[in-house]
């Protein structure tokens, strides 16, 4: 696994990441009417908004088409939402395009191997504890925390923190 140094960590713009095994546990609940549920993690929504906070852009690419996730996507103000994504990689360049950020600019978070060529693709690629091992031996950083259960904070905080920019952000809760 490649060390990042901090200096490359600087030039992160924008955080996106896969949806299910992300920011869920990968688990889908459908109900006998078929109504779709997911169980999203308040850590990583509250990461989010402090990385918003932050002046950073946000972006959710997800293979499948999923009403929850756009629900979850405008609470969030997310920036960016590419949703269904059979082909990622695709949705990375239109996210590159859209944003005018180069790939160096953007980390991606992911955990499957569809997500393997935007984790190579992006300036800072990461893994959640609970990826397959493919995505694991490609990723820059895998995070202690898995999808669902606190990752994308983890991610968020380990930027924040080695760019200098936490200890601002978390001023408005130390008073």
């Amino acid at each position: 696994m490649a060390k990042i140094k901090k200096t490359d960590l600087e030039q992160i713009k924008l955080l996106a990441m896969d949806v299910d095994g992300v920011l869920t546990d990968g688990m889908i609940t459908i109900g006998s009417d078929g109504t779709e549920f997911k169980t999203f993690n308040l850590l990583d929504g509250h990461g989010i908004k402090m990385w918003r906070r932050g002046g950073l852009k946000t972006a959710l690419i997800s293979g499948r088409e999923s009403a929850v996730t756009k629900q979850r996507a405008n609470e969030m103000e997310i920036d960016f939402v590419y949703q269904p994504c059979q082909r990622k990689l695709d949705c990375f360049e239109k996210l590159l395009a859209d944003s005018r950020l180069k790939s160096c600019n953007i980390a991606y978070i992911g955990d499957d191997v569809l997500d393997i060529p935007l984790i190579k693709r992006a300036g800072f690629g990461v893994a959640v504890a609970n990826a397959v091992d493919e995505v694991k031996s490609c990723a820059h950083y895998v995070t202690s925390r898995p999808g669902g259960g606190g990752a994308v904070r983890e991610v968020i905080e380990y930027i924040l923190k080695n760019t200098g920019k936490w200890a601002e952000l978390m001023e408005r809760y130390l008073i």
